[in-house]
């Protein structure tokens, strides 16, 4: 077998001729959606708000937890994330592929359906952090406040720099899937070996691409069904193998057994984590079919999955604010950590849910994607591709690295919607006259 036969596609997953796919895997959308939803609550349990005579006090109970690093094998889903999104980075090429489009057309669209939820968002920060410097904010306070709303704002700029690499990335993965893997691997780890050998955080930055790009080729090889033609023996020693990795990586000291305190930047047992986290996802997959042939599965993924991205962008911003409207009205705080605390969680979640779904359903408008090209156009050239892909990940990309402050947030607000609107654009396609 060759190196580009990477399996046989699934019944689920047939492609016609022209490589499109016949039928969506309705895993993926609930894997994506589940995803969502765990990073939601992660957060409503690392917060804790506490008020009492002594003032308020922000704790984390959840990292507090004796069980708290053991739980981030398992927890800490963002690699997973990273493949749901390669499998889907992999059906939307070939089915861009097969309608004519090409790499400029592809990274446009999904830059801008990536993009647009985040302009309101950066809006109301904007606003939202002018108005409390201006009310004269103790600046610690605002902050932290900043800090923890921007915090989960790094996935904006380490999904959009995978996806302007899709086309490129496809090509070596259709060329040569498992050398394009090992030398991914092989990239992450050097980029960490250099990082610890100079001491510099910034240099981890570098593996934005190779730890992220590593989980993405994983996306592309379930796209093509090589993991559903593996047997369980294989895919249950395959993902014990690739957590039994992880023992000696964080024993050793230079990588935290912590997989949160390895994501930013990513670090190489994020890599090992995404193969472990896909195979146990494979194994599971038939059952998981089943559910999604229910119609409460189906329409739970529906109504959570259509607005995910915003309720990702959103969810920490009106935690926070549902925190302070609490406080202003004098509602009890049950002690952070508490059985009590643990028992509202739940309530939380619900509350927190409903408020990002009614947010959407406000924006949504900005959250609708890109027409596809009429006939004899063409998205912007490279140069104007290049500019507007500065404009939407540069913001992100600095709040990653200097944290949210109301200045980022200006940017972002005006930056962001220049990126989408040039985006947006459509040329006459090279060769044809103009209209």
């Amino acid at each position: 077998m060759s190196e580009q036969q990477t399996g046989s596609a699934p019944a689920h997953l047939v492609q016609d001729a022209r490589g499109t796919i016949a039928q969506r895997d309705l895993v993926v959308d609930l894997i994506r959606t589940a995803c969502v939803v765990l990073v939601v609550v992660v957060h409503i349990t690392m917060v804790g708000v506490a008020s009492d005579s002594a003032g308020i006090r922000v704790t984390s109970p959840l990292q507090e937890q004796p069980w708290y690093v053991a739980a981030t094998w398992v927890g800490q889903v963002m690699p997973l994330f990273f493949v749901v999104g390669g499998f889907a980075s992999a059906t939307g090429w070939r089915s861009t592929v097969a309608r004519g489009g090409g790499a400029r057309d592809f990274i446009a669209t999904r830059l801008v359906r990536l993009y647009r939820p985040a302009v309101p968002l950066f809006a109301v920060l904007a606003v939202g952090l002018g108005i409390a410097t201006l009310a004269g904010t103790p600046a610690d306070l605002l902050d932290e406040l900043a800090f923890g709303i921007g915090s989960p704002l790094w996935f904006l700029a380490a999904y959009g720099i995978t996806q302007c690499c899709v086309p490129f990335m496809a090509r070596l993965h259709a060329r040569a899937p498992w050398r394009t893997l090992a030398a991914l691997l092989v990239l992450a780890a050097a980029v960490d070996a250099v990082r610890f050998a100079s001491g510099s955080a910034e240099v981890g930055l570098l593996n934005l691409g190779p730890v992220w790009l590593f989980a993405q080729q994983l996306g592309f090889l379930w796209a093509d069904g090589w993991f559903i033609g593996r047997s369980r023996v294989l895919l249950v020693a395959v993902a014990v193998a690739a957590y039994a990795a992880l023992v000696p990586l964080t024993a050793v000291g230079l990588w935290a057994p912590d997989m949160l305190q390895d994501l930013n930047p990513p670090m190489l047992p994020l890599a090992f984590l995404a193969i472990a986290q896909v195979c146990l996802v494979q194994l599971v997959h038939a059952p998981l079919t089943r559910l999604m042939r229910t119609r409460a599965a189906q329409g739970t993924v529906f109504l959570l999955g259509r607005d995910g991205m915003t309720i990702y962008l959103w969810h920490l911003p009106l935690f926070i604010a549902l925190n302070g409207v609490a406080l202003l009205v004098g509602l009890p705080f049950p002690a952070p950590g508490s059985g009590t605390w643990w028992a509202t969680r739940a309530l939380a979640l619900v509350v927190l849910l409903a408020a990002a779904l009614g947010v959407a359903r406000l924006v949504r408008r900005a959250d609708r994607p890109l027409p596809r090209l009429a006939p004899g156009t063409d998205r912007p050239g490279w140069p104007l591709l290049a500019v507007a892909a500065l404009c939407t990940i540069g913001p992100a990309f600095a709040v990653m690295q200097l944290h949210l402050s109301f200045p980022l947030a200006v940017l972002g607000a005006v930056a962001i919607p220049v990126g989408v609107a040039l985006l947006s654009r459509t040329v006459p396609a090279r060769g044809l006259p103009s209209m």
